[in-house]
């Protein structure tokens, strides 16, 4: 083969690094860019916080030269009024923390938050605590621990006895009857109700510590013992005939009194972690409009530090100073592009979804990625990270970009309905039913198809269940 050169072009897209900060940065959640800024700020000196008020007005110049000149934008309508300046999203970010400036290390006990580790008693230290101070001889103690080890999140155990004594050093038969002393020990210890297999067993242990003379105490231990599945169907005449009961009022004190207890004992222990949300901007009314602001306390206020970059002028070039300089600069605008995006995005949703704004989620209009993208000229996936893990609050509460997004389904007669829109006008229906005459699925279809809104039973089955409202055998009353 004769070997030859040819010449050609071709284009392609490579991301720099500063584009690469920029997608990373906008995907993140409030919270997250906090902690990105915090780290930033440890590892360049160039990069400090400043205070509100701080940077004067020869600053506030500065700092739209460093960006590209004036950064304001206004945007006023009849439905959406927006405006936001150079001051609020360029240099001059603002977090509202203690410590800024080239004092990132300063004390900081006068912080808002508070990181530190909860102090909360876990279920298996404070079950551990209690046997501590119970009198047990070793080898019952060693195996409540084991069981303690083998319990859930919620405080179930539900290993089976056999399984846990097959990985015990004794016979299967003796070690059974070991670990089941050790359950009684287990169950004796608080919360009332820890150690149940199942909620039906969790119930039964909460019945028994309750006095025996307690009214009705002696038929709710036969309901959750045998009957528990009926009065999860609601199949209450059944279930009256199967205790024995001579009236509705006796059943209905059997249920109250199984009303008063916690099927969830050791959901104080729980070691989920708080998630704490801070909404990225904020809605509120002015006059007939409504007004988008970027919020204060979720924006960092960044600028270049003064000192060393006077130094870096004064003394020549010094490659690691300008490095870090530079990288100072692309965090700033980094961060502005974020908010920027952000702002513009929420403008969007908050002029189509106006409606929404005013009458909730039965006026939520079909949305999807695509339609904002083309409209503020974004690609779809830079729209999908401005809408993730970011929040708004609004007179509807706190939501989530993402949660006024919906898919549009057919309706006749009328614009096209989101799936938000109808599932509100599903759970109208089923709070306005007659709860003797509960309506079934069918017939939830067809009131909705008097509306305008023409679903399948199947879907609205499967929208109900997405609402997590029981079938209409188990609404009934």
């Amino acid at each position: 083969m004769k070997q030859a050169l040819h010449l050609g072009l071709q284009t392609q897209l490579i991301l720099t690094p500063q584009l690469q900060q920029s997608i990373r940065l906008l995907q993140m959640s409030t919270l997250d860019l906090e902690q990105e800024i915090s780290e930033a700020l440890l590892q360049n000196p160039m990069l400090e916080r400043s205070e509100p008020g701080e940077l004067g007005d020869d600053a506030v110049a500065a700092t739209k030269a460093e960006m590209g000149g004036d950064t304001s934008f206004t945007e006023t309508s009849s439905a959406t009024e927006t405006t936001v300046s150079a001051d609020e999203v360029a240099l001059d970010l603002a977090w509202g923390d203690s410590g800024g400036g080239a004092g990132a290390g300063e004390d900081d006990e006068g912080d808002a938050f508070n990181f530190e580790a909860s102090a909360d008693l876990s279920l298996r230290q404070h079950l551990l605590d209690q046997l501590l101070l119970t009198p047990l001889a070793e080898s019952v103690r060693q195996r409540v621990i084991i069981l303690i080890e083998s319990l859930d999140e919620e405080g179930y155990l539900k290993t089976a006895l056999d399984e846990l004594a097959a990985l015990l050093p004794g016979t299967a038969e003796d070690e059974r009857e070991s670990l089941e002393v050790a359950l009684r020990v287990l169950q004796g210890l608080d919360p009332v109700g820890v150690g149940a297999q199942d909620l039906g067993g969790c119930l039964r242990l909460q019945l028994l510590a309750l006095p025996p003379s307690m009214p009705h105490r002696a038929d709710a231990l036969r309901l959750v013992t045998e009957y528990l599945p009926l009065l999860a169907e609601r199949e209450y005449g059944r279930l009256r005939r199967a205790l024995n009961l001579p009236s509705e009022q006796a059943l209905l004190a059997v249920r109250t009194l199984l009303a008063s207890l916690n099927p969830r004992p050791c959901a104080a222990f729980s070691s989920t972690a708080t998630q704490f949300v801070v909404p990225d901007v904020i809605v509120r009314r002015a006059g007939k409009a409504w007004r988008v602001q970027l919020n204060a306390e979720a924006m960092p206020r960044l600028r270049v530090n003064a000192l060393y970059a006077g130094i870096l002028r004064e003394h020549g070039e010094s490659p690691a100073l300008s490095a870090q300089l530079q990288e100072a600069r692309w965090m700033i605008r980094s961060v502005q592009q974020r908010f920027e995006t952000i702002l513009r995005v929420a403008r969007f949703l908050v002029t189509h979804q106006s409606g929404w704004l005013e009458h909730g989620d039965i006026a939520l209009r079909p949305l999807v990625l695509r339609e904002v993208a083309d409209a503020l000229s974004l690609h779809e996936s830079t729209v999908s990270r401005a809408t993730t893990q970011k929040y708004m609050l609004t007179p509807q509460g706190l939501v989530e970009f993402k949660r006024l997004f919906s898919n549009a389904m057919a309706s006749e007669g009328h614009e096209a309905a989101s799936g938000q829109a109808i599932k509100a006008r599903l759970r109208q229906l089923v709070a306005a039913e007659d709860t003797a005459r509960p309506l079934s699925d069918q017939a939830l279809a067809d009131a909705l198809d008097q509306q305008g809104f023409k679903l399948a039973r199947r879907t609205v089955a499967k929208y109900r269940e997405q609402l997590h409202i029981s079938p209409a055998a188990q609404r009934k009353r």
